[in-house]
């Protein structure tokens, strides 16, 4: 039996994350919160499912989990999920829905399940929890606007090496602390990592160091959260300058959450100096762009990393709790707005024969007819392009 399996977490005392009150306390509270969801997110391997399996069964849930990378579309979606929600429990007892790993929800064979489980989300009267790896996708718009957002950070090495000691002792196996904890280091806060690689070193007897050395250090994806506090929060440009390696965002989008979160731990000054770096680093990447001069690119990179972590003076105590680029929501609901003014053009144009062009010119008419509730059922238009036209 797999020891990921045989060892995981029996009650919440067993978990060893700082979030898990607030999955307890949304549980408890269920009838009195506004949003019927919540959305856990972090990197693969930090315990996301695994908590909330141990918390249902503390507290005597039913917990109906479904992975939404087995089901994509929407019919597959309303099927699955929706008779999940729809079922009285089969115990006579609250139950809890578990939507696993949100992110398989992509591509064009998925087209319209995210907004199927939103829809099922918002008539739910129970709780739905779902769990996702990056949540910050724009697919993911509408998902977020239902669900309280809990970020499930990466248990330190520490005390990932307390529960491989707490393993042994249950299987009533010695080995040498120094290798254990080797094992936790390298396991790159992937819990389910560093069980495997336990498991996997005893049953091929090289519990020791050169076991140990043959486990190559996990290229581990971070979040753009965690590179934020490698390069704002460290004054060490050796820290900084890998903040980005593992990240997938490219470098224009990754100076665009430095952006908007430099005020945040920045002022006077420091901030002055921390935006030259970054505008030296945009001028950088337009020459790229203009002229395809690649070699520009390490210099943009040191100056949004280790560039933008020298110019803080002192560093800012406490948590800073860092959000996602406006701007990138700002072009998102520019693009909306510039596809729902064209459909309507176009609906607008085959009613009445004329060119797009001519129609679009027509538009603010037709927004006067709709604010008057004229009757506009003869251009066929959907429900979002009916509300765009009655926006003020």
């Amino acid at each position: 039996m797999l020891w990921t399996q045989k060892h995981s977490p029996k009650k919440s005392a067993d978990l060893i994350h700082s979030s898990i009150s607030q999955v307890v306390d949304f549980l408890d509270k269920f009838k009195s919160q506004k949003k019927n969801a919540l959305l856990l997110y972090g990197p693969s391997g930090c315990g996301k499912t695994s908590s909330v399996h141990a918390i249902a069964k503390e507290k005597g849930l039913e917990l109906i989990e479904v992975n939404a990378s087995d089901f994509r579309n929407a019919d597959m979606i309303n099927e699955k999920v929706g008779n999940a929600i729809k079922q009285m429990s089969l115990f006579a007892k609250s139950k809890v829905i578990l939507v696993d790993e949100v992110d398989g929800l992509a591509g064009r064979e998925d087209r319209g399940g995210i907004a199927a489980l939103v829809a099922l989300i918002k008539k739910s009267s129970f709780p739905v929890i779902c769990t996702a790896n990056n949540p910050w996708d724009s697919k993911f718009s509408s998902l977020r606007s239902v669900c309280n957002l809990i970020m499930w950070k990466s248990p330190n090495y520490l005390s990932i090496n307390k529960l491989l000691n707490n393993i042994l002792k249950e299987e009533k196996i010695s080995a040498d602390e120094t290798v254990v904890k080797s094992i936790a280091r390298r396991a790159g806060g992937d819990v389910r990592a560093a069980i495997t690689d336990l498991q996997l070193l005893i049953i091929s007897n090289q519990l020791n160091k050169d076991g140990v050395d043959s486990i190559s250090d996990r290229a581990k994806i971070e979040t753009m959260f965690n590179a934020l506090v490698k390069i704002l929060k460290s004054s060490d440009p050796s820290v900084a300058l890998s903040a980005l390696e593992n990240v997938e965002e490219d470098i224009s989008a990754s100076m665009l959450w430095i952006e908007e979160n430099l005020p945040l731990e920045y002022e006077g000054q420091e901030l002055a100096d921390a935006f030259d770096k970054l505008s030296r680093a945009d001028v950088f990447i337009g020459r790229i762009r203009r002229w395809q001069h690649w070699r520009y690119l390490s210099y943009a990179h040191n100056l949004i990393t280790a560039g933008i972590a020298v110019s803080k003076q002192s560093k800012k105590p406490g948590f800073t709790r860092y959000q996602p680029p406006k701007r990138i929501l700002k072009y998102w609901r520019a693009k909306k707005n510039k596809e729902l003014r064209r459909g309507v053009a176009q609906k607008l144009a085959s009613k009445i024969h004329c060119s797009e062009r001519k129609a679009n010119e027509m538009l603010c008419h037709i927004k006067l007819w709709a604010n008057n509730d004229y009757d506009l059922a003869s251009l066929d238009l959907t429900a979002e392009e009916v509300d765009w036209l009655k926006a003020k």
